[in-house]
């Protein structure tokens, strides 16, 4: 009777053990395609963009060739975002661990390429994906400042860039209480806007004062615009 219960129990324990471990292998392979997923719409996503804007500075951004590249891009962008969709809808969020920064980043990037009502849906998913530690601050802050801006409003972090005909020159677009932007940065580990702006390619020049002027303006036009 005791060597039948052993080899019972035996039995119980072996099966369970296959069970964990057929359970963890399909976990990892799970991982594995969705790595190679995003790797594919990063790819597909970003390659077009980088050949349109070279051949846009080459032939021009009215040239045939800048729009022949342009539609490929956006043929693209439609599969990718259904793509990208379908995993936050079906898994929400995934972990950092399984995708990694670069994982991130492509979500993030075919969600900044997205009509506004898409990011707005989004946006409380990527600020849930923060507060869990799956996703960087910093690519929310982004987020934020270009749905900010897109919309008409003040952003909140000073990320966003906007080129002025009037001046023609490029300039922060107006910020929300710019006079505690910093403080807004570093607490979610950004640097400060004069190193930011002193690191762009095109270096800027942070004037606080200047750019609270600016922000009273904007605030200003607003709200004759809203009369």
């Amino acid at each position: 009777m005791r060597i039948l219960l052993f080899f019972m129990l035996f039995s119980i324990i072996s099966c369970s053990n296959k069970k964990e471990k057929k359970e963890s292998l399909s976990s990892e392979k799970s991982e594995e395609n969705l790595v190679a997923i995003l790797d594919t719409i990063w790819r597909t996503e970003q390659q077009p963009i980088r050949l349109r804007d070279s051949l846009g500075k080459v032939h021009g951004y009215e040239s045939v060739e800048f729009k022949k590249q342009n539609e490929i891009y956006h043929k693209n962008h439609d599969i990718n975002e259904k793509k990208i969709l379908k995993i936050l809808d079906s898994k929400g969020w995934p972990s950092k661990n399984s995708i990694g920064d670069q994982g991130n980043l492509t979500i993030c990037n075919v969600l900044q390429h997205s009509d506004i009502e898409t990011r707005k849906k989004y946006l409380p998913l990527m600020r849930q994906a923060v507060k869990e530690k799956k996703l960087a601050p910093r690519l929310l802050a982004r987020a934020e400042d270009r749905l900010a801006t897109d919309r008409g409003d003040l952003q909140i972090y000073g990320g966003q860039i906007k080129y002025y005909r009037e001046t023609k020159s490029f300039d922060v677009w107006p910020i929300i209480d710019p006079t505690n932007i910093d403080k807004r940065r570093i607490e979610i580990g950004l640097d400060s806007m004069a190193v930011f702006l002193s690191n762009l390619r095109n270096p800027l020049e942070w004037n606080l004062e200047e750019q609270i002027k600016r922000t009273e303006q904007f605030k200003k036009d607003k709200r004759n615009q809203n009369k």
